[in-house]
């Protein structure tokens, strides 16, 4: 297929490669230039200067960048990549942000023909680099379905949790049980060392 991938960060730069490795066109935007041209010389592929312009043709565009912010000027933009996107495309948005931004694009993706799923991960830099994230996919069940399989090759679990929004919804579940756990092993520590254990034998 004839992709696009936006932001090549410790997460989207091996997450590109997985898909270039399976077969597929990759055409590649990042902010900082170099980092795409680095991307390019290791795995082929095309790098453009603006959203806009490596989203232009693709069938899917995959984003991952650092905040609502980035992503609504990298998504909205005038040189962002819906402007570049034709009807039946789909836009698939692997940033950990809100549940808002994630509904704002999706009415400004539906309004112009273009499928939207905010499809956030879990499993850090070394789940990026093995292909074994967790995708938590908020949209359309028939878009939903289009971009499964290339999602794929990334992740090991690729799971469509419900409307627009319910990707970032349940990001946040992950985060808030990620934040108990380390709580409680915080506090669970400092107990130990209160009491005079060795911290790391208690570990």
């Amino acid at each position: 297929m004839k992709l696009a991938f936006l932001g090549l960060g410790v997460m989207g730069y091996p997450m590109a490669g997985h898909l270039a490795k399976a077969g597929h066109q990759v055409t590649v935007y990042n902010r900082t230039a170099a980092k795409a041209q680095a991307w390019t010389k290791e795995h082929g592929g095309a790098a453009k200067p603006s959203p806009q312009e490596a989203a232009t043709g693709a069938e899917i565009v995959f984003l991952c960048v650092g905040n609502d912010h980035d992503l609504r000027e990298v998504a909205l933009g005038p040189k962002g990549a819906l402007a570049g996107m034709g009807k039946g495309a789909i836009l698939a948005d692997h940033t950990t942000a809100s549940a808002e931004v994630a509904r704002e694009i999706f009415t400004r993706a539906k309004e112009k023909g273009v499928g939207f799923l905010d499809a956030p991960v879990s499993g850090g830099q070394a789940g990026a680099q093995n292909g074994k994230l967790t995708i938590m996919v908020g949209g359309e069940e028939a878009v939903f379905k289009r971009a499964e399989p290339v999602m794929a090759h990334y992740g090991r679990a690729v799971t469509l949790m419900g409307p627009a929004g319910s990707g970032q919804l349940t990001k946040m579940v992950n985060q808030i049980c990620i934040a108990g756990l380390l709580q409680g092993l915080a506090e669970g520590l400092n107990f130990a060392k209160r009491a005079g254990l060795d911290a790391k034998k208690a570990v």
